[in-house]
């Protein structure tokens, strides 16, 4: 469910169009859609990254609830694997081939819009997601202002620590301030004599985007900085706010309390990291990996540089639209529509309250949606409470930009921080070369 372990994915507008003919073709077959008269209804297929046991059951479970209420429209699923799913958007609309309902990254919404793969948001339904969704996930499934789909799984950026080494190292409480984070990033690190790391204070990671990109545009989120311009014309990590992030970082590298080769999903749940900043889809990863040590996972709001500082941090997200080539456009969004808004008893509480579908499928597997009336309603019954601090930053998140360069600025980036930690840039070196990519990238003619 994570934007992670993501592939750079094609970042021109016609990527699908210089690949070879076998790759257009390859797994590909057009889908049986129907006509819609009687005895054949239409069938729509929904393409998502599913592929797993439990998220390929939880989404299967209301779309067979609607196929057994529906006679006219039937939905079909399909999946690949989220390193792929990119590439097969673009390849099957290429082909003529591709689904009818799109489970895309909100961060490649600006490079399907502009390849002609989504389809905007019918006036009714846009006005529906703008009142039914927080801010944040809004933005992320709109671009220049215009919605294209209903947001679904939105993941928002905390910081996880571990209540045991903390405690080991005297410490009470989680920082709140950057001052503290390196604080408390020292005392909690432990090196051998010969200087290997054998827990790292502060979880920096060239691991994946995620601990790379992600908990770094989280820092410059709570610094009151921002990655790319309003106009998304250009590049604003070379601000007061994005050196200190760099600063940051590497001092925490330079001073011995992180050490980026290491890969922090698997060293923070076998405690060798006292904190991370990362994403809430982890808490269910967690609580799987390390049993009753999960108990030692804590969750708390992204440090902000100083105490008065206003909290914000980073959300990424995912959305369900319609291809702009779907030959039932208007069953596409009545189903998104029943899927994304319509409520049920599944969250029902003492107070007889409903959650949407898609809240329910969310919460079921360890993540949240935009609503936070339905998450309420769900994490009251019982959740995860490390679940809360991800919730309460739906309020003051900041979504990831997602123009048609978006992908390829992000890769930029991650290369340049990743160059920043292993030493092969200096900070101002890292975000002078950072400023001339990804201005290059997202000032393009698409």
């Amino acid at each position: 469910m994570r934007p992670s372990h993501r592939g750079s994915g094609p970042s021109r507008r016609h990527f699908a169009l210089a690949l070879p003919s076998a790759l257009l073709t390859a797994g590909c077959a057009a889908p049986h859609r129907g006509t819609g008269r009687p005895g054949d209804p239409i069938v729509l297929t929904l393409l998502s990254h599913y592929t797993s046991g439990e998220l390929k059951e939880a989404l299967q479970s209301p779309v067979d609830e609607w196929n057994a209420s529906h006679d006219r429209v039937k939905v079909r699923t399909e999946a690949v694997e989220f390193t792929d799913l990119l590439t097969t958007f673009m390849v099957r609309q290429a082909a003529g081939q591709g689904a009818d309902i799109l489970h895309p990254y909100c961060l490649w919404n600006g490079q399907l819009v502009q390849a002609g793969v989504l389809r905007p948001a019918p006036p009714e339904h846009a006005e529906e997601i703008r009142r039914g969704y927080g801010a944040a996930a809004v933005r992320s499934a709109s671009i220049e202002g215009r919605i294209y789909g209903y947001p679904t799984e939105v993941q928002t950026y905390a910081l996880y620590y571990n209540r045991r080494l903390l405690r080991e190292a005297g410490i009470t409480r989680p920082p709140r301030t950057w001052r503290e984070l390196e604080e408390t990033a020292h005392r909690t690190a432990v090196r051998d004599r010969y200087g290997n790391t054998l827990i790292q204070g502060f979880g920096l990671s060239t691991y994946d985007d995620s601990t790379t990109v992600g908990q770094t545009l989280a820092l410059l989120n709570a610094a009151g900085g921002t990655f790319v311009s309003a106009d998304g014309r250009s590049t604003a990590i070379d601000s007061p706010a994005g050196r200190a992030v760099f600063d940051l970082e590497h001092r925490l590298v330079a001073e011995g309390a992180s050490a980026p080769g290491i890969n922090v999903y698997k060293a923070f749940a076998s405690g060798q990291v006292a904190m991370v900043i990362s994403a809430g889809w982890w808490t269910a990863n967690l609580k799987s990996l390390m049993g009753k040590a999960y108990r030692d996972v804590g969750v708390a709001p992204v440090p902000v540089p100083r105490i008065g500082d206003t909290n914000a941090t980073l959300s990424t997200g995912f959305m369900l639209g319609v291809n702009a080539a779907a030959r039932h456009p208007r069953e596409a969004w009545d189903f998104l529509r029943w899927l994304n808004t319509d409520r049920t008893g599944a969250g029902r509480t003492a107070q007889h309250t409903t959650a949407t579908r898609m809240s329910s499928l969310q919460v079921s597997v360890g993540s949240l949606t935009g609503r936070a009336d339905d998450m309420h309603v769900l994490l009251g019954r019982g959740g995860d409470p490390n679940l809360r601090p991800f919730l309460d930053a739906l309020a003051y998140s900041v979504p990831e930009p997602n123009g048609p360069g978006a992908q390829q600025a992000k890769s930029l980036l991650r290369k340049n921080i990743e160059a920043l930690w292993t030493g092969q840039q200096s900070v101002d070196e890292a975000l002078r070369t950072t400023r001339r990519q990804v201005d290059q990238e997202v000032s393009r003619s698409w």
